[in-house]
């Protein structure tokens, strides 16, 4: 039986799959919601309340909506990434659809937005030690940051990955532990020395029976009893406590949670590491992902091809 295509319930339907048969994390399911509704709203304000009646024309109008839209808080129109994101969303809805035999257009008629240059930022050691010493370890803030910043750049965690750490989980002895990441992949993760002696030294700071590794120091204190879970850290907490660092230690480029994950990458590549191992260290599906690191890999090929390449006078 084909599913319906009226877009309110076909997106209630297409949310609860995502949770229930391809257990999607809520933060994907969350931002699914976000692209397909605001899809929604705009395909109802042209008229229409069917999905039967989208059609190539009226998504390419739908393109141009999302190439002109302005941000009303913000003023800025959306990048050509994001534009992705909301079609990759409407993509997955349709392919859901039709293959539920539900009568609408097929996905693959619509194409993804040309992306634009992909500008990645990583910290040099130098810059590393420098944003790693700005944490003042004389206060349980500063022990704690100095434990995320360290943590960050010993296991290449995403920042979700991150925040989503269970004491549980965390092996001080062994110095690794096991991750769910993106797209419900599991990996291993490594601690170095001192992300390991940081960690310890903040874990050994609590006198709580928290699950959560790293939690907000601050605000209303939950039943002692509780699992602590309203008291974990943020994602967002955690951005703009590495801007903080970095803008203190006057980092001449902007760095994020994300660029501290590139500059684990880069780091142990630049150490001999394989692509391949990398792809696997970072939790990477394809290493065509991990292959923007090639301001990495092209020196050390360069290196190996004046070093092994038969050369003929």
């Amino acid at each position: 039986m084909a599913v319906t295509t009226l877009p309110d319930q076909a997106l209630t339907d297409f949310l609860e799959h995502l949770e229930v048969e391809r257990n999607v994390s809520h933060l994907t399911i969350r931002n699914y919601a976000l692209y397909i509704r605001r899809f929604i709203s705009w395909f109802k304000a042209q008229g229409y309340n069917d999905l039967k009646q989208l059609n190539p024309e009226i998504m390419r109008k739908y393109r141009v909506y999302l190439a002109r839209y302005v941000d009303e808080k913000t003023g800025k129109t959306l990048s050509k990434r994001t534009q992705s994101y909301y079609v990759i969303a409407l993509r997955s809805w349709l392919k859901w659809l039709v293959k539920n035999d539900a009568p609408v257009m097929h996905p693959e008629k619509i194409d993804l937005p040309k992306p634009e240059p992909h500008q990645m930022k990583f910290l040099s050691l130098d810059m590393l030690e420098r944003l790693l010493a700005q944490p003042k370890l004389s206060d349980k803030t500063g022990l704690r940051d100095r434990a995320i910043l360290e943590v960050l750049f010993s296991t290449g965690l995403r920042v979700s990955e991150l925040v989503s750490l269970n004491k549980d989980q965390v092996d001080l002895e062994r110095r690794e532990f096991g991750v769910i990441g993106k797209g419900r992949r599991p990996r291993v993760v490594f601690l170095s020395d001192e992300a390991a002696k940081w960690l310890g030294r903040w874990l050994a700071s609590r006198s709580d029976n928290w699950k959560p590794v790293f939690i907000r120091l601050s605000g209303k204190q939950p039943d002692i009893l509780a699992d602590g879970e309203e008291m974990r850290l943020t994602t967002r907490s955690v951005q703009r406590l590495v801007d903080k660092y970095a803008r203190r230690a006057r980092l001449p480029i902007k760095i994020t949670p994300h660029g501290i994950r590139h500059s684990f990458a880069t780091d142990l590549l630049q150490n001999g590491a394989s692509l391949r191992e990398v792809q696997e260290m970072l939790g990477h599906k394809d290493i065509a992902t991990t292959q923007i690191y090639t301001h990495v890999t092209r020196p050390r090929l360069r290196q190996a091809h004046k070093k092994y390449h038969s050369k003929v006078d």
